[in-house]
């Protein structure tokens, strides 16, 4: 079965930044693979560009630029907030908003975000909300594990994603 939209997809791959011979960020593999619905699911485009139309047992190897894949890092995704902000009854939970830590948050639309402190001043915190691969080139070296029609248990995780 060919890969196309709706249905569900295994891959086993690795995922690395800047060419095949640049850092390793992800693996899957074929006991633990990667699953999503094709074009159902929200994905980088080109990543399922390179796919589409591919069979189980199909190797792949590509590139998705940065400008395809996260973007570049922007300057307008780092915001400072006071600590005041990050008060719970009344009090700040310093581990919490330590450098590195991962901040999750709502935006004015309710939205969730997720930030990384990258730096805790005296009275504010600043937030990078970029994706962690926002301004890398990502190069993904794998095989096509499966491809078949999801089941009716597989399609309840898409957040209400209709099979149509």
């Amino acid at each position: 079965m060919k890969i196309e939209k709706g249905k569900l997809v295994e891959l086993e791959y690795s995922l690395f930044l800047d060419g095949p011979e640049g850092e390793l960020v992800e693996e899957t593999t074929e006991d633990l693979p990667f699953t999503f619905v094709f074009k159902v699911e929200e994905m980088i485009g080109r990543f399922e560009e390179e796919l589409e139309g591919k069979v189980a047992g199909d190797k792949f190897s590509f590139e998705v630029p940065c400008d395809e894949a996260y973007g570049k890092e922007s300057e307008d995704f780092i915001v400072e907030f006071p600590k005041s902000a990050f008060l719970v009854d009344g009090e700040l939970d310093e581990e919490a908003i330590a450098e590195g830590e991962v901040v999750p948050m709502t935006d004015e639309e309710g939205n969730m975000l997720e930030g990384i402190v990258i730096e805790n001043k005296l009275n504010s915190i600043v937030i990078d909300f970029n994706h962690p691969l926002a301004g890398e080139d990502l190069y993904f070296d794998g095989q096509v594990v499966d491809v078949r029609e999801p089941s009716e248990d597989e399609w309840p995780h898409l957040n209400g994603a209709s099979q149509n």
